[in-house]
């Protein structure tokens, strides 16, 4: 199907044909058409089949219908069109913190045939400039109280030609704006393999990548995941902390709710779990969206908060440890799904839900989508040999012009860079991210297996785990510690504790207590930059 796309930018950056991965549409609901728009898809057929009136999307300050969200996305599509100038394949670089009106931009963009391209809200001038650059930005919606880091980046980014700010009482807002546009806008007919979003991994190992996605990548990762697992139905009202800059808070507080009729309660980016546990109490919401940390610190909230309207909770963005998930089953009887997704999937392909969870199991591939594991030259190996995650189904990798897009596709599948193990059932059991693997003295050590016995230890609030460079071992398990308050600095009594949990060989030999953990903004813990501690201190000691 020809491109509806005038600027060509990201079409001519995809990366080279025989490096996609295999796309499968094995199920019936995954048969798009050729033309698909999905904010169309998401939206304007949503009001026409009768959930015009229905709540749409909520803030503790905000409340709009289907129908409202619909009529300011229209009304910024055509400020966009009309005013700034959007051509379709524009890059639009998105910027505010969870709120409604970052939802109704997002579908301006969608619907305007525009390719969003969303910013963590605490990213600096030098990384905006960065992202600006790579994706070759050329128009920008942002809130007001975030101006300051796009303005010291503006003069450094000659293709950010126009850009506007919202949550703004100024003559040329865009609510003014908006004000003077009519609320009907078509949309443009793209096709469904037109790319829509560049999304921007998030920095666990130092250097992001631009990942590309078409309309129907968004419509099938709808399609799946919320069908086939989640389940949600339109009385549901969705919640959580994800910035909706990370496909993770994209997918679980607006496509997914919206695909089906529910509603989302949109709380700022990086709320304090007391925040969710609040909102989850007030508005009575019944979807939660979080990370394995963020349920971790909800625990201590339980007994003062009524989170009782809650049916379903999902984690994702790193491994949901075993003693989380059983700590917030048994204060709750809610079985969390783990769902295991990445940034260049677009979202969640393994998971399992209600009966079929396995404590201490990701799960299994949700339907169309299909995993296996493989050993270092990509040949499948067999239930119960740990390997490399190899996983294939309607979306898959597509950098955005990087050489990297080799190594994350191969013969097809693609590669996701965590280590498994799938057992006689077809259950798969997280060991480590690949280069979170320690070898010591010989031995493979996961070290969110040591996380996970650490984590048991009632003094233990939150732990890290990687290899340390030793001279006689190669590397050393090291463990970060943060403790809980009041607990003592016992290294030795937390090492005890571990040998008589997991094989004592893979003890940390080093413990070192922190205040806190280096987190990306989505809260993934980055690792990397604590190896690269113990690099520098042993190179320093040398």
């Amino acid at each position: 199907m020809d491109t509806a796309h005038v600027d060509t930018f990201a079409r001519d950056n995809l990366p080279p044909r025989e490096l996609w991965p295999d796309i499968r549409f094995d199920l019936p609901e995954l048969q798009y058409p050729g033309r698909l728009n999905c904010g169309v898809e998401l939206l304007d057929r949503m009001v026409a089949g009768g959930f015009a009136d229905r709540p749409c999307v909520l803030s503790p300050t905000e409340r709009w219908t289907y129908a409202d969200l619909l009529d300011k996305a229209n009304r910024i599509a055509r400020v966009l069109t009309e005013d700034m100038g959007l051509l379709p394949g524009n890059r639009v670089l998105l910027r505010s913190a969870n709120a409604p009106m970052m939802v109704a931009c997002w579908f301006a963009v969608m619907k305007a045939g525009g390719i969003a391209v969303s910013t963590m809200p605490l990213l600096r001038a030098k990384e905006l400039c960065a992202i600006i650059d790579k994706a070759r930005v050329t128009h920008a919606l942002c809130a007001a109280p975030l101006a300051d880091e796009i303005e010291l980046a503006r003069p450094k980014c000659p293709t950010l030609r126009h850009l506007a700010y919202f949550g703004t009482d100024a003559p040329y807002g865009l609510e003014a704006r908006m004000r003077a546009r009519g609320g009907d806008f078509a949309g443009v007919g793209t096709a469904a393999d037109d790319v829509c979003l560049i999304a921007f991994t998030s920095g666990t190992t130092g250097v992001p990548k631009g990942t590309m996605h078409f309309h129907r990548d968004v419509m099938a990762i709808a399609d799946t995941f919320p069908r086939s697992t989640l389940k949600p139905e339109p009385d549901d009202l969705f919640c959580g902390s994800p910035p909706l800059a990370f496909t993770f808070g994209l997918g679980g507080l607006v496509i997914f709710p919206m695909r089906f009729g529910a509603s989302t309660l949109l709380l700022p980016a990086a709320s304090p779990p007391v925040l969710l546990a609040e909102a989850i109490e007030r508005h009575r919401a019944s979807v939660c969206f979080t990370s394995p940390t963020g349920y971790r610190a909800m625990l201590p909230l339980l007994p003062s908060h009524d989170i009782g309207s809650l049916r379903k909770c999902v984690s994702a963005g790193e491994t949901l440890p075993l003693p989380t998930w059983q700590a917030f089953h048994d204060a709750t009887g809610i079985k969390i799904i783990d769902g295991l997704g990445s940034t260049e999937m677009l979202h969640i392909f393994i998971a399992s839900a209600g009966d079929d969870i396995r404590p201490g199991a990701t799960g299994k591939p949700i339907p169309g989508y299909e995993a296996r594991i493989v050993d270092a030259e990509g040949k499948p190996l067999p239930p119960g040999e740990p390997g490399r995650l190899a996983v294939r189904g309607p979306t898959g990798c597509r950098y955005l012009a990087d050489p990297r897009q080799a190594a994350y596709v191969e013969n097809g599948w693609n590669i996701t860079g965590d280590a498994y193990v799938m057992d006689e059932d077809g259950y798969f059991w997280f060991q480590a991210r690949n280069d979170d693997m320690i070898i010591s003295s010989g031995y493979n050590i996961a070290g969110p297996e040591v996380e996970e016995a650490l984590l048991a230890h009632p003094d233990v609030a939150e732990c890290a785990v990687v290899g340390s460079p030793d001279p006689d071992r190669g590397a050393i398990v090291k463990a970060f510690v943060v403790l809980r308050p009041g607990a003592a600095r016992d290294a030795m009594a937390l090492q005890d504790f571990v040998k008589q949990t997991i094989a004592p060989y893979k003890y940390p030999r080093a413990v070192e207590f922190i205040d806190s953990l280096p987190r990306t903004e989505t809260g993934k813990v980055q690792r990397f930059k604590l190896r690269q501690m113990e690099e520098q201190r042993l190179s320093k000691a040398s």
